[in-house]
């Protein structure tokens, strides 16, 4: 770490990449910075401070955030660079040592970064990678104003341990937060303007609390605050999907009817070589049954292709558990090995080009399963939630119950519910009419 003092910055753009965790870390490292006098700013290359917010998911995260520093150092105003996030927890000094960076703070350490950023202005060394017990939540800031969906982070870590993935490592064992700080912050979003919030986590599902109360206690604690229309969560473990979570569904009218859990893949051999605790089997036996709870659910999903030892027939099997349970939506990608992790060192590489050849198909046919359901919404009356202006004048742009996009034309303005007819659907976007006038 260089010992040169750099001037407090005085702007900061925060640049998040990956999940909706990363994206509410993001806007609480931004409320952070405004708390300490600091304005934000949309254009990284003007900011005094940058933060790159990283994800480890993907392949070449690390060599995708060097070179987002690289091209800060040479178009920016040299500004001082912090790297969060779960590279930051993974690399640590590695990234001071290789790209000279002036901050590095892990996930679980963000709440101190106005005091890194402090000591990275003195020329002081400014790195946090630490773990610690003790919530970090009770240091950020009040929540002052946010759009009209918002995320609330529950639930942090991963317990799991599936053999591909890094997040054990880099955010921690399963940690739920207090029930109590829950509602006092979501009872403060919904004072600063939400309408809906998203309750996050690695594996939200598994929150709980020494009462025992679970996730679906939360969400009807959640359901009797005033002003609060929308209750989501989001991702979800197939473990964890009790039984009354899946009542909520059916009990809980502001609870939407849209359901994220992940499967990865249709066959037994390898979930079980992925150390997913749940079978083919299983995982429709729990999908029958939230769709007898909610028989409206949008189901959606992860899917990896190319695990290795993945042969083709492996693969047909994720494709008939495709055609089985009919997405409204689905995240799919190429398996990529992680540093650390006990999939990269496992043998039976697929090759590269079977592993595009089986993106593709998957892709077709989760393609095909979301135009399907779309679709299936014309004709439907709804309650929008509108989030954004659209294109063109007099157009906004909402979420459906189902999580779809949807664009009309109408007078309501941002974080009104509208009562909306469905007369057109595209492959990832709805066309709506508005039935009534906006409901404040």
């Amino acid at each position: 770490m260089s010992a040169t003092p750099k001037t407090q910055p005085k702007t900061f753009h925060v640049k998040s990449f990956g999940c909706q965790m990363n994206v509410y870390d993001g806007d609480r490292m931004a409320e952070l910075m405004a708390a300490q006098g600091m304005v934000a700013t949309d254009d990284a290359n003007a900011a005094d401070l940058v933060v790159l917010n990283t994800c480890h998911i993907r392949e070449k995260a690390t060599e995708k955030v060097f070179s987002d520093i690289g091209r800060l150092r040479k178009h920016g105003q040299n500004p001082m660079i912090a790297v969060a996030g779960c590279v930051a927890q993974a690399e640590g000094e590695e990234i001071v040592r290789r790209a000279k960076v002036d901050v590095v703070v892990g996930p679980q350490a963000y709440h101190n970064l106005p005091d890194l950023v402090a000591k990275a202005a003195s020329g002081a060394s400014a790195v946090d990678t630490d773990m610690p017990v003790a919530s970090k939540f009770g240091a950020l800031p009040a929540r002052r104003r946010v759009p009209p969906s918002a995320f609330l982070t529950v639930q942090e870590g991963c317990d799991k341990f599936c053999t591909y993935c890094v997040v054990p490592y880099t955010r921690g064992a399963e940690v739920s937060r207090p029930f109590d700080a829950i509602i006092d912050e979501a009872k403060s979003l919904v004072d600063a303007g939400a309408r809906e919030i998203t309750l996050l986590g690695q594996n939200v599902n598994a929150w709980d609390d020494d009462a025992g109360t679970g996730l679906h206690g939360l969400i009807r604690a959640l359901d009797r605050i005033d002003g609060l229309a929308r209750i989501r969560y989001t991702t979800s473990h197939p473990n964890d999907m009790k039984d009354g979570l899946i009542r909520a569904h059916a009990e809980v009218e502001k609870l939407m009817p849209f359901l994220h859990l992940p499967v990865q893949a249709g066959n037994d051999r390898i979930l079980k070589a992925m150390n997913r605790s749940h079978s083919r089997d299983s995982y429709l036996r729990i999908l029958d049954r939230v769709r007898e709870a909610r028989p409206d659910i949008a189901l959606s999903g992860d899917f990896i292709v190319g695990f290795p030892g993945e042969t083709e027939a492996e693969f047909a099997d994720t494709l008939s558990l495709v055609d089985a349970v009919g997405y409204a939506q689905c995240f799919s990608f190429k398996y990529s090995p992680r540093p650390g992790t006990p999939a990269a060192e496992m043998d039976g590489a697929v090759a590269p080009e079977a592993m595009d050849d089986r993106l593709q198909r998957l892709q077709a046919a989760l393609n095909r399963d979301q135009a399907a359901f779309n679709a299936a919404t014309v004709g439907k009356s709804c309650t929008l939630l509108i989030e954004r202006k659209g294109k063109l004048p007099g157009q906004m742009l909402g979420k459906s119950p189902w999580l779809q996009s949807v664009h009309l034309m109408t007078d309501a303005q941002i974080g009104d519910l509208v009562e909306v007819e469905i007369v057109q659907a595209g492959p990832n976007s709805l066309a709506g009419v508005a039935k009534v006038k906006a409901a404040a």
